[in-house]
């Protein structure tokens, strides 16, 4: 593996030439507000456009797992050329909340979680009240750091800076504006559980 700094450390992360191999996560469609239950997680891994490998888990819905679960699913003998994580926001299965910062530091690689729209903090801590454990969910939100716009989408970030997220960005999207690692894993995800994919992220 090309030499890189830690996400953990003090010195921002520095991009090899050409940036290829991320892998993108997505969870499945399921039912909003049953409680209980495993969600499908899905994990994309591109090399700039072209898909290369998918990987499938579960994770508890509303659980806490599924942090650990990303880092296990990243940590696989045939990823071991992946140089960055890719996330389709910050929860997954409900509100099983993604710790960016513990993730990235684990991986040693760099965490970019992308969305369309920047989230309504507000709106989605009130929601998460309701849920067991919430008041360490919503200090894993907070902790991730307020959405920034980059580009036509918003980010949270561990390991690289503003300008690296947007070269990430910028080498692995193809169609519209949703990096292709996490297009792939939302059509994947939607497929192989309902059945159908519905093309936008």
């Amino acid at each position: 593996m090309n030499k890189r700094t830690s996400p953990s450390s003090s010195k921002p992360l520095r991009w090899p030439r050409r940036l290829s191999n991320v892998i993108g996560f997505d969870d499945a469609p399921h039912v909003r507000g049953a409680t209980g239950g495993r969600v499908s997680l899905i994990g994309c891994v591109c090399s700039g456009p072209r898909l290369d490998i998918v990987l499938r888990d579960s994770i508890e819905k509303d659980g806490d797992d599924a942090t650990d679960v990303m880092a296990t699913l990243a940590r696989h003998e045939a990823l071991s050329h992946v140089r960055g994580v890719m996330l389709q926001g910050i929860t997954f299965g409900g509100f099983n909340v993604i710790d960016i910062h513990r993730l990235s530091a684990e991986l040693d690689l760099p965490v970019l979680v992308v969305t369309r729209k920047k989230p309504r903090l507000e709106l989605v801590f009130k929601a998460v009240m309701g849920v067991p454990g919430w008041e360490d969910k919503k200090a894993l939100m907070e902790a991730a750091g307020e959405p920034e716009a980059c580009g036509p989408v918003y980010v949270q970030r561990a390991g690289l800076t503003a300008a690296e997220a947007q070269r990430m960005l910028e080498a692995t999207t193809v169609h519209g504006v949703i990096p292709e690692p996490l297009r792939l894993a939302h059509l994947i995800a939607g497929g192989t559980t309902t059945g159908k994919s519905r093309g936008r992220t």
